[in-house]
């Protein structure tokens, strides 16, 4: 009886050490704790109230992490304001539009690689073998990931309505717009074609894949794609599609044309998920015990790859003309990247620091704008470490 006295009281010890830990994983406490100005961080405030006054967008939330501990967490203004204004809250669930190509479908490709299924180098046509037209045989995963394949920014929306399979096929056909390696021109396109490779190799949808083994593992347990009630219902409303508001559902017309799982777009996630997501990268691939990529593999997702225009990483960006949402202050080592409908995320290894900010600036009317108040507001944040 002492015996299994004892056993059983060493179980409770660590299943309550467990979860001590699990509650410590991000969690909030005072700038000055970790080295942070509490009063640099308040002038988030004023920036976004001078965005909210300006009409940029109907609200936001912005989350920021130092040193493993979530330092500011606000939520501001309003997730709707047609056909009735709904505060905005910390766990409202965000379109993240092109902040897919790095948190879901990058990623993906980097656990693919570690695990000897896809080599960086390689043609994309290695692995769909249709994807061979034009030259297109020549693009390899790594300049796909740079956006440097020479792909079309877009094609036609026509293209798309007809389902996911004919989508596809159409991209096979598409001619290239420069030759591989030559020019840094930011695609969708080839985005879609990283997604297709994702579930050719894995025999899953990319909503499937990353569930199982990024978001889940991460226990980011309120992303994915195509939210089921009650995320929907928390969900930021975006526009009017066939006269009915967007919430929920994604914004992006190709993303939505292919049911909503697409490796350009079509990721929901709110702040307090994509803190998880941020604090993994600045542990090397880990959280909370649970290893998603070697740290080498992080390492080599975030290494600075010269293109046409700019510095860009393995799914990232990192200095080129879509970084005005960087700010001023982040390190050479930082990752980051936006999405269309008002969202942006960055990483700095350099200085142990993460940067959320989320809106739907595209709410109501299409007409907000947000870039330059997020990177104000990362400026902000670098600024306010001692």
């Amino acid at each position: 009886m002492l015996r299994l006295f004892f056993v059983s009281s060493l179980c409770c010890l660590l299943i309550s050490a467990t979860g001590a830990a699990e509650e410590k994983i991000l969690e909030r406490v005072s700038p000055s704790a970790v080295g942070m100005d509490e009063a640099r961080l308040e002038r988030i405030d004023r920036v976004v109230a001078d965005g909210l006054r300006r009409e940029n967008m109907p609200g936001c939330v912005v989350l920021v992490g130092h040193k493993g501990k979530v330092v500011f967490e606000k939520a501001y203004g309003f997730r709707q304001l047609k056909p009735q204004r709904v505060p905005m809250t910390l766990d409202t669930v965000f379109d993240l539009a092109s902040l897919t190509k790095p948190v879901s479908t990058a990623t993906s490709i980097m656990m693919l690689i570690e695990q000897g299924k896809i080599d960086v180098n390689a043609p994309a046509s290695k692995y769909l073998p249709e994807f061979t037209s034009h030259g297109k045989d020549q693009i390899t995963i790594k300049q796909l990931l740079t956006h440097q394949g020479g792909l079309i920014p877009d094609n036609s929306i026509k293209d798309y309505q007809d389902g996911r399979k004919v989508a596809f096929q159409k991209i096979h056909d598409l001619s290239l717009r420069a030759a591989p390696g030559e020019k840094f021109m930011y695609t969708d396109v080839g985005f879609i074609v990283l997604g297709e490779i994702i579930e050719r190799l894995s025999g899953q949808t990319q909503d499937e894949f990353t569930r199982k083994n990024i978001f889940g593992p991460l226990g980011m347990m309120e992303t994915g794609y195509t939210p089921a009630e009650p995320l929907k219902e928390r969900s930021a409303v975006t526009q009017e599609r066939n006269e009915t508001w967007m919430q929920g559902e994604v914004h992006d017309p190709r993303a939505y044309a292919m049911d909503g799982i697409a490796g350009h777009a079509g990721l929901f996630s709110t702040a307090q998920d994509l803190a998880r997501y941020a604090q993994m990268v600045l542990n090397g691939g880990t959280l909370a015990g649970t290893r998603i990529l070697k740290a080498e593999t992080v390492k080599e997702m975030t290494q600075p790859i010269e293109v046409s225009s700019g510095i860009r990483s393995l799914g990232w960006d990192k200095q080129t003309g879509y970084s005005s949402n960087k700010g001023d202050l982040l390190s050479d080592q930082a990752i980051g990247h936006g999405g269309f409908t008002g969202t942006a995320l960055w990483i700095d290894p350099g200085q142990d620091l993460f940067v959320i900010f989320l809106s739907n600036r595209v709410h109501p009317d299409g007409n907000g704008s947000v870039n330059s108040l997020a990177g104000r507001i990362a400026t902000i944040a670098a600024a306010a470490i001692d």
